[in-house]
């Protein structure tokens, strides 16, 4: 674990409520001057442990209704394969989120798109393209419980 206090914590897990908040509201919340809260945020973007601040938007609201979590297979493994899978799985704007994993599958992939018959398109015109994928399945969401949780972190020194 980097070497993060209890105010690192205590301003990360305040960010992760609300990314939006002041320096001045984030320092009363935990209990430093905005000077040195500021620079504790600073240091934080710097090193990489906050990467950005994004909107949480509504899926629905924006009319991306489907949800599918897939899971796809590679047929010959190699480094030279993985990067080409990774660079072609970067470049979908559909896929949210997209993991290497173990098991029966390579990678699993969060695909949100409008509909069923976008996700078909998306399938067929580009999924199926992809390089060495040897197969592919496909799970649909039937409905969401938890999108964008917070992180559990750990207690601060």
């Amino acid at each position: 674990m980097p070497n993060l206090d209890k105010f690192d914590i205590a301003i990360l897990k305040y960010l992760q409520e609300d990314a939006r908040a002041t320096n001045v509201e984030i320092a009363e919340k935990v209990n430093l001057s905005p000077s040195p809260c500021l620079r504790r945020i600073r240091n934080l973007e710097r090193s990489g442990i906050i990467r950005g601040y994004t909107a949480d938007i509504d899926r629905k609201e924006v009319g991306l209704g489907l949800t599918v979590f897939v899971e796809f297979k590679v047929a010959h493994h190699s480094r030279e394969n993985s990067e080409a899978q990774h660079k072609a799985l970067l470049a979908i704007p559909e896929i949210v989120s997209c993991f290497l994993i173990s098991g029966t599958a390579d990678f699993l992939a969060e695909v949100v798109v409008e509909d069923l018959a976008a996700y078909d398109r998306l399938l067929t015109e580009t999924l199926l393209t992809l390089p060495n994928v040897s197969d592919i399945r496909s799970n649909f969401a039937i409905r969401s419980i938890k999108t964008h949780g917070p992180l559990k972190l750990p207690e601060g020194r």
